[in-house]
């Protein structure tokens, strides 16, 4: 099998030249997007493997078919970005990797939440300046205050595990769950709002949750609540969210996702002008948080990225049922 792969960092090519040791399929990476003009790169490729940005819309999906491309490996639980309706018309199969560590995501999640509380990034340029004074630096104890988690998929749960064991009340909305479980306890989705010391996003992006975070709901929660997002970008009006920093309803923000994130996350953009208005702008704000979508990035994570994805495309090769299948 000759596989093409996009958006290649220099991690991707480590973690899978050492998996497909066991496999020995013909690999080569592009630094590139997929996009419908490099899509043409895929001539001669059976399979192409994507991330999170790649565009896989219809256009992209038409052009790959046109390469003879057979199956889209997606190095990722995501699958946003893909156009399952035109991939289904072309016969072209979709796999991906529902599960890496959902640990990672979690305490990643948390990371952001003690950083911007305790100001821990704050701390360590002021004690590198040689700067000891801690005025300025005073956060609140986690422990009693209320958390509400949006989406209890696998990331949610050990999310709630996690807040839990700081000693917060875990409130939870997810259409699948209806009972309260251990620590955790079912609300609806404006309970929640209003409640939250905390909100924390761990929902799928489709067109129910697309800026599920907007100037409605964010007029529904408590005043300086601390919203933070490790899901996908869109699930949040960043627009709506700016004005909320500016009127202090919200008080701190932590994402590592950002809607209009393809052409500048994965890259080094230093000393470059910033294009982006709204990022921009996000970045001015001391209480604002910004990762670039590092949450999934373990040594764990990356190892059983490549793993899982080449098993994929193995079961193909072989024409054994695909347990991974992304079926419109």
């Amino acid at each position: 099998m000759k596989i093409l792969f996009y958006s290649s960092q220099s991690y991707d090519k480590e973690s899978f030249e050492l998996a497909n040791k066991k496999h020995h399929f013909q690999i080569e990476f592009l630094d590139a997007h997929l996009n419908p003009k490099t899509a043409l790169l895929a001539s001669g490729y059976d399979v192409v493997c994507v991330f999170v940005n790649d565009d896989l819309g219809s256009e992209t999906i038409k052009a790959l078919c046109e390469t003879g491309v057979r199956l889209v490996a997606l190095r990722c639980a995501g699958y946003n970005n893909v156009d399952l309706d035109s991939a289904k018309t072309c016969g072209l199969e979709v796999v991906r990797v529902p599960e890496y560590s959902p640990y990672a995501v979690a305490e990643h999640a948390c990371a952001l939440i003690l950083t911007l509380n305790r100001k821990t990034h704050k701390a360590f340029n002021r004690t590198r300046e040689s700067n000891f004074k801690i005025s300025g630096l005073k956060g609140f104890d986690m422990h009693g205050k209320t958390v509400g988690i949006i989406g209890c998929g696998r990331i949610g749960k050990i999310a709630a595990k996690i807040f839990s064991g700081f000693g917060m009340k875990v409130l939870v909305c997810d259409p699948m769950y209806k009972l309260d479980q251990e620590y955790i306890k079912v609300v609806e989705l404006d309970t929640l709002l209003a409640e939250s010391d905390i909100i924390s996003l761990h929902c799928p992006l489709n067109k129910t949750t697309k800026h599920m975070i907007n100037t409605e709901t964010i007029s529904k929660m408590k005043t300086g609540v601390m919203l933070i997002n490790t899901s996908r970008g869109a699930l949040i009006d960043t627009k709506a969210v700016i004005k909320g920093l500016k009127s202090q309803k919200i008080g701190y923000l932590g994402i590592d996702v950002y809607e209009e994130e393809a052409d500048l996350f994965f890259e080094d953009h230093t000393g470059m002008i910033m294009t982006d208005d709204i990022l921009a702008r996000l970045l001015t704000f001391p209480n604002v948080l910004v990762t670039g979508h590092q949450a999934f990035f373990t040594n764990e994570a990356v190892t059983k990225i490549a793993e899982v994805t080449l098993e994929n495309i193995k079961a193909f090769s072989e024409s054994k049922k695909l347990e991974n299948a992304v079926i419109a």
